[in-house]
């Protein structure tokens, strides 16, 4: 009976350890140590989540910009102003506010010499 009570609590560490991984590559390194804390775990393994987690970040960064960049890249800005211009109205409104300077109290108005 022990010995299927510790598989099983086994099956559940791992699980979480799993469950873990996944969610830690979005996670901040607190919040990974944070997560793990209450976990029987050796430094070593907490280290490595952290270390993948911060791994898998940077390699979805990079996979997002070289996306978007080469998407971005498609485009023809000409053309797409072009067809933005044939096929709306573009209506234009603009508010100005001219207010004085506030005059700063070190400044000393002197008398102009004529």
């Amino acid at each position: 009976m022990s010995d299927k009570s510790d598989k099983e609590s086994l099956s559940d560490i791992l699980k979480k350890v799993v469950n873990t991984g996944f969610s830690a590559a979005f996670m901040t390194e607190d919040a990974i140590k944070n997560m793990v804390g209450d976990l029987p775990l050796p430094k070593e393994l907490v280290q490595g989540l952290i270390n993948n987690a911060k791994t898998t970040r940077d390699d979805f960064i990079t996979s997002v910009k070289t996306e978007l960049r080469q998407r971005l890249e498609r485009i023809d800005v000409s053309k797409e102003i072009d067809r933005i211009i044939e096929n709306y109205d573009m209506e234009v409104s603009a508010k100005i506010k001219l207010t004085p300077k506030e005059k700063k109290s070190d400044q000393k108005k002197t008398p102009s010499k004529k």
